[in-house]
């Protein structure tokens, strides 16, 4: 992918329309990233602490806190260097995982809260089955499923991306490296990265929305009838 780019290095434009707010932002994100990181760590300590919490449910929450952590991770740090001052440039490869993270863990969270739904459902609608259907091995097998799923898509993405050749300009519109500014930037026909990529996200993040929301319908209805 590298040999087709003569671009070795992006230049991050920051959040569009703050100029001169840079200062103000960093003070304002801040704290939200320390919060994120320390809430979640956190959750984190006290379902590993505690035998009590070793259950399906906070065995996902578990989860969703690592890769919450990590998300944020993905994007904070580079910006809130570039709020105090410091080179906007992201060099090529950093842009290749900074992208591919991102909808990695991204869509594992996305994944992750359809299996929470799922975990729910099954507990509050089979209650005498719950632990026979949510044992440690099929809990274990839906985490390492939604790690599989998000490399898939965010992997994709990443491919469609960056076989496009970037040769021109490499000033990106945005604070992080993310499919639409990228891919006004490509030196070729980017129409069908562009179609692909909002077909996939839109569809997981329906797919996702629709099997949760009827998780909580059956949830509802169940609890209506007692």
């Amino acid at each position: 992918m590298e040999n087709r780019s003569a671009v070795t290095e992006f230049i991050l434009l920051g959040i569009p329309h703050t100029e001169g707010l840079e200062p103000t932002l960093f003070v304002l994100f801040l704290p939200f990233y320390a919060c994120t990181l320390l809430g979640n760590a956190s959750i984190l300590a006290a379902v590993l602490s505690s035998t009590r919490l070793h259950t399906p449910m906070y065995f996902f929450l578990g989860n969703l806190s690592v890769f919450d952590m990590s998300f944020s991770s993905v994007t904070c740090p580079k910006m809130l260097l570039y709020l105090v001052g410091l080179s906007p440039l992201i060099s090529y490869q950093d842009c290749v995982s900074q992208l591919f993270f991102f909808h990695f863990l991204g869509s594992i969270e996305c994944f992750l809260y359809t299996v929470m739904a799922y975990d729910r459902f099954t507990a509050i609608c089979y209650p005498l089955r719950y632990t026979v259907i949510m044992n440690p091995r099929i809990c274990v097998a839906l985490a390492v499923g939604t790690w599989l799923l998000g490399c898939v898509h965010s992997s994709i993405l990443t491919w469609l991306t960056f076989t496009l050749p970037y040769c021109g300009p490499n000033e990106v519109d945005h604070f992080f490296c993310d499919i639409p500014a990228l891919l006004p930037l490509a030196c070729a026909d980017a129409s069908l990265a562009q179609r692909v990529s909002f077909t996939n996200v839109g569809l997981i993040s329906l797919v996702c929305f629709l099997l949760i929301l009827v998780s909580y319908t059956r949830i509802t209805i169940s609890i209506l009838r007692i």
